[in-house]
């Protein structure tokens, strides 16, 4: 028997069928199911979209039985491991994803099911208590002072003074987003950071020539 036979049978002896156990792979996806439902409602408590989409979590949550599955089926039969990563490869996903969190809880459902699928659950309980103790403390931690935007529609453009005066005493650091003159009046988008954007507001809603002051949460990225 040469060197490539003796590769040749190890391989096939490895993805044997004979190494199935109905036993193990209901243990594996009945843990990976518990993993699967912890993911879920740990997306649901963080999640802070307005909108939020139950079918997406609920697709993100089952994503890892379903990993689980392949890496089950991928480990009794060399045909069928071929086979799903040529299926895999060919698969494009289209769905947007919204929210960068979003990307993340999904990474984590999938590595969930590859890890349940090669019987690591201590791997994958440190995995994630990992992933919601980092998740936890970043979104706990404050950075920095959020950013507003503050809406002004003043009478003249002459009140333009005033205005930045008033925001230059709550947020010394601020920036002008835009800026209409027309006519009928002037209107302001000034970005600023401060603590106190509602008494901010209040002043300047007491000018003679504001007509309206708002202020609205900005939570996009900023650029510095």
């Amino acid at each position: 028997m040469g060197f490539n036979d003796i590769i040749k049978n190890s391989v096939l002896q490895a993805f044997s069928t004979e190494g199935f156990s109905t036993t193990n792979a209901v243990i594996s996806l009945g843990v990976c199911f518990l993993f699967a439902v912890y993911i879920y409602f740990v997306y649901r408590f963080i999640s802070r979209t307005t909108f939020y989409d139950k079918s997406f979590s609920v697709s993100m949550a089952m994503v890892s039985v379903v990993v689980t599955g392949i890496i089950l089926a991928m480990q009794a039969n060399l045909i069928i491991s071929l086979g799903m990563v040529g299926a895999l490869s060919i698969v494009r996903f289209r769905t947007a994803i919204k929210e960068p969190m979003d990307l993340l809880f999904l990474f984590w459902s999938i590595s969930t099911g590859i890890i349940c699928g090669a019987n690591l659950y201590e791997l994958a309980l440190l995995v994630a208590l990992a992933c919601t103790m980092g998740i936890l403390f970043l979104q706990v931690v404050p950075i920095r002072t959020s950013p507003y935007l503050v809406i002004i529609n003043a009478q003249d453009k002459s009140a333009e003074a005033d205005i930045l005066s008033v925001i230059h005493k709550y947020s010394p650091r601020y920036k002008i987003d835009s800026k209409n003159v027309s006519q009928s009046g002037m209107d302001l988008i000034v970005e600023i950071r401060s603590k106190k954007a509602n008494a901010l507001v209040d002043e300047l809603s007491e000018l003679d020539l504001v007509s309206t002051a708002s202020l609205l949460y900005h939570d996009s990225p900023v650029k510095n």
